[in-house]
């Protein structure tokens, strides 16, 4: 069996389990995980993103701890400027949504259209950036009206009260870094409870190698308790 299928016969098989075993894997999965998540072998354990969302998976602790072992470790996708670029409406900067890809449609235009020739290519390059950074705009602006009613179930990380003040005072304004790194650590935190559409999970989420255990500040089985009974957490 691969990934692209979900046996249970297959995984009670492997682990030794009777097959009227209940509740069976494809009916609990977060349960079966929660159990088994480090005896499941790496071709049965990639199936379980069928039958599973990120969202859900977060209720694991070690599947959080894997998370955020993985944004430690700089990845591409969780980049700064990657993710500006992916998520436009989490970024609250000044800067204007398709600036980078303008830029690098100018750079398409200069070096690559026509090998440079600069009596051939005129003004294509500043032409292409426009239209670039028009489609980015408009990107952004439906990713905010999407997003503008916020999550349904109002499972997301809880903000600072410090946030909030700032983000009510007027004449309060952050500092180029000081975004960044605001925008930086909610993109971290959104990837982390499974929230952050369109992220590959699969990267972390069935790899041992970001495994952690017995060090402070780690996700716990009491915190996971907690998120299943509705109540607050921090991070």
């Amino acid at each position: 069996m691969d990934g692209d299928a979900f046996s249970d016969l297959a995984l009670l098989s492997y682990l030794g389990l009777p097959p009227d075993y209940s509740p069976l894997p494809s009916g609990s999965p977060i349960e079966f995980l929660r159990k088994y998540l480090h005896q499941i072998p790496p071709h049965l354990i990639t199936s379980f993103a069928l039958v599973t969302t990120p969202k859900q998976r977060s209720l694991i602790p070690d599947m959080r701890n894997r998370r955020l072992r993985y944004t430690e470790t700089a990845p591409k996708q969780l980049e700064l400027e990657s993710a500006k670029a992916r998520w436009p409406h989490l970024w609250s900067g000044r800067e204007r949504y398709g600036k980078r890809a303008a830029e690098d449609e100018k750079e398409w235009a200069s070096t690559s259209f026509l090998d440079g020739m600069q009596q051939q290519v005129g003004k294509l390059g500043s032409l292409l950036g426009e239209y670039e950074e028009e489609r980015e705009v408009e990107r952004a602006r439906c990713l905010k009206r999407s997003q503008g009613g916020g999550e349904d179930d109002g499972f997301i990380p809880e903000e600072d009260e410090s946030d909030s003040d700032l983000g009510d005072a007027a004449d309060v304004q952050e500092s180029p870094e000081e975004l960044s790194v605001d925008f930086e650590r909610r993109i971290k935190e959104l990837f982390i409870y499974g929230l952050l559409e369109g992220a590959d999970y699969d990267l972390c989420d069935w790899s041992e190698q970001y495994d952690i255990y017995d060090e402070e500040g780690w996700f716990n089985e009491e915190e996971a308790d907690e998120m299943e009974g509705g109540g607050e957490y921090d991070y």
